[in-house]
């Protein structure tokens, strides 16, 4: 906008000044045309090549005596596409529901409000979670079909690994069910989840309290998420951490036609052993800045053919904290370790040890089971990126319906980026705030015309990633049946 010009006198001249000012702003009519969340017409797309409503709804059955309102599997997945498009709590699911224009773009158009979600859940019953599990199976068998001829190459090519790590999540309130205090005294939930870590997807999961030991829930869960896996496949291997080391997990990876590597707890055995490793021995670790052996611990009662192997790194005397709770202090040698504090020593080791029966090169297997990093990166994004990171219901069977669907949306996540090839690219596969910035919360005009609907992005998505994904999942053929 320009104001009226200002004459004002330099020397003899006369100089006309314009002011110019900022344009005005003015809020205007409200667009029943536009939405904030275009990109889960990706998730319709997924529901039309894998069928996931109705896989969940198979395998579920009916869960009310009336026929109207969503079924069991709608609301999974209902709740699931919240989450992927940024809803972290129940009352997510009111504010989404105010979304006209981009309610025909969503797999599941009718979005439960938040009190019909907490009164259908709160009938299910454990026959329910372990239905709703087989049919996440099968769903991860499908697809693992649907990948493109050279993706599923390259993971028959690699055997499975199925990473166990559960994971707390903080709750607060006395009366919630299922949650107790744990070691940190937080009040806590505790799902425990197997992932297929070359695939990055969840294919088993139970949900226990903060007091909940994961050993004895570990043989289950292995063999259900073998049974997960899609034929064809090479003989998996279980990867878990110090929490699973009991040889009754070894045992069942075995039982279950399955190899193990397992974190050891460090005890005087272990130590032990760990002197008794010649120097010579010690070879360096690939692409990091350690040192792998191999010692001659083997645990009582654990399987034939189990070995132990030995990580150590160096920890300089200025590296090492005073404070007693220091995990770091955990991992050294108690008999270096009182060196380094009575100054006889500059330097000392801190050690990591793995029991498995594979039988490769030691500093293949470390190189290999320091890539368990990679399950907490999916549990972080699950947490951080799919709602997790909460358990919001005082009913026990509500928050093990909010588990599955974070679950499924962390899975339609990663169905979603390698089926449309998305993910192959230099920046990898998309986690939380990135998926929903380049695929999920994109804006859009939902315009019909024709008995159809086109959509209108911003030219940033015309071109690029999201139309990418758009083109590519289109082309892909509808689920027809088994």
């Amino acid at each position: 906008m320009l104001k009226t010009p200002v004459s004002r006198k330099k020397g003899t001249r006369q100089v006309r000044t314009i002011r110019r000012c900022r344009t005005r702003v003015t809020l205007g009519e409200a667009d029943p045309t536009l939405t904030p969340r275009a990109g889960l017409h990706f998730v319709a797309e997924l529901d039309r090549i894998l069928a996931i409503t109705s896989t969940l709804d198979s395998h579920i059955g009916p869960v009310k005596t009336r026929r109207r309102g969503l079924s069991a599997g709608e609301m999974v997945l209902s709740v699931a596409e919240t989450m992927l498009s940024g809803g972290d709590f129940m009352c997510d699911l009111d504010f989404q529901r105010a979304d006209r224009a981009g309610s025909p773009l969503r797999a599941i158009a009718q979005i439960p409000a938040a009190t019909t979600f907490i009164g259908l859940t709160r009938r299910f019953d454990g026959a329910v979670f372990a239905d709703m599990e087989r049919a996440i199976g099968e769903l991860v068998r499908r697809g693992f079909a649907a990948l493109g001829e050279q993706r599923r190459a390259k993971l028959v090519a690699t055997r499975p690994t199925i990473d166990l790590d559960p994971t707390d999540v903080e709750v607060y309130g006395q009366k919630k069910e299922g949650v107790a205090w744990n070691y940190r005294g937080q009040r806590t939930g505790r799902p425990h989840p197997a992932v297929w870590a070359e695939a990055g997807v969840v294919l088993a999961a139970d949900l226990g309290s903060g007091r909940s030991d994961p050993r004895p829930q570990a043989p289950s869960l292995i063999a259900r998420a073998v049974k997960a896996l899609p034929d064809g496949l090479a003989r998996p291997i279980i990867r878990a951490d110090s929490g699973f080391f009991d040889h009754k997990v070894a045992d069942a990876a075995l039982a279950n036609d399955a190899d193990f590597a397992i974190a050891a707890r460090r005890n005087r055995a272990v130590w032990r052993a760990e002197r008794e490793i010649p120097e010579e021995l010690w070879r360096k670790a690939k692409n990091m800045g350690a040192e792998v052996a191999e010692c001659d611990y083997i645990p009582g009662g654990w399987p034939e053919h189990t070995r132990c192997v030995v990580r150590r790194v160096r920890v300089e005397r200025d590296e090492l904290r005073k404070d007693k709770r220091s995990r770091r202090r955990r991992t050294i040698d108690p008999n270096q370790l009182r060196l380094l504090e009575d100054g006889g020593a500059e330097l000392a080791y801190a050690y990591s040890f793995i029991v498995t029966n594979l039988d490769w090169d030691v500093v293949e297997v470390e190189a290999w089971f320091r890539q368990r990093a990679l399950v907490e990166e999916a549990i972080k994004d699950s947490k951080a990126g799919m709602a997790l990171r909460h358990l919001p219901s005082g009913h026990e069977a509500v928050n093990r319906t909010w588990m599955w669907a974070a679950f499924l949306a962390f899975n339609c996540s990663a169905w979603l980026q390698s089926l449309a090839g998305v993910d192959i690219g230099p920046d990898g596969r998309a986690h939380g705030k990135r998926l929903r910035r380049e695929l999920i919360s994109v804006p859009a005009r939902v315009c019909h015309h024709a008995h159809g609907l086109f959509v209108r992005v911003a030219p940033e998505h015309r071109q690029g990633v999201f139309a990418h994904a758009w083109r590519a999942l289109g082309a892909l053929p509808s689920f027809a049946g088994p």
